[in-house]
């Protein structure tokens, strides 16, 4: 696999969640210019900047989830003996599987309710915008699996905090 292709995969959420905010922040800029020069503006920016911007956080949440960059206190944890450390970071991941799984159940049942509601501006079905909350705590969901598969495997010393 080429080596630029690894980095965008690797790093698809990040990108993702970038280009979203990018939208946003460029809709929301020519927005106010077109309304403070012009006395015009474009009717559906606010929507889809909207959009763009709840696809940005649900994303980038997964991200951070994946790059383990989300806040986290574990000063209880380093004190214990690595034994403990280890079972304590399993636990923490099961506790994290299940909630993400859970999550992802829920936002399927949303999704489905939701596939019906147009948005008030462009008349778009709300799923495509409530659907960063499936694929946000499904990546998040494979994320708790590797993370738990990684922890088990790893020796009591190298075990990854919690």
């Amino acid at each position: 696999m080429p080596q630029a292709l690894k980095k965008v995969l690797s790093n698809f959420e990040l990108i993702l969640a970038s280009t979203c905010i990018i939208v946003t922040t460029s809709l929301v800029m020519l927005n106010v210019i077109l309304r403070y020069f012009f006395r015009t503006g474009l009717y559906w920016s606010e929507e889809v900047a909207t959009a763009c911007f709840v696809w940005s956080v649900f994303i980038g949440a997964a991200a951070g989830y994946k790059h383990k960059a989300h806040v986290g206190v574990d000063m209880l944890v380093n004190l214990c003996p690595p034994t403990l450390k280890k079972i304590v970071t399993i636990v923490v991941d099961l506790i994290l599987l299940l909630i993400n799984g859970y999550i992802t159940y829920i936002a399927v049942i949303y999704l489905s309710l939701s596939y019906k509601k147009p948005t008030p501006v462009l008349g778009i079905s709300t799923a495509y915008i409530s659907s960063s909350i499936l694929v946000s705590f499904a990546l998040m969901t494979i994320y708790a699996v590797y993370f738990l598969i990684q922890d088990i495997r790893t020796p009591k010393e190298g075990g990854a905090a919690c």
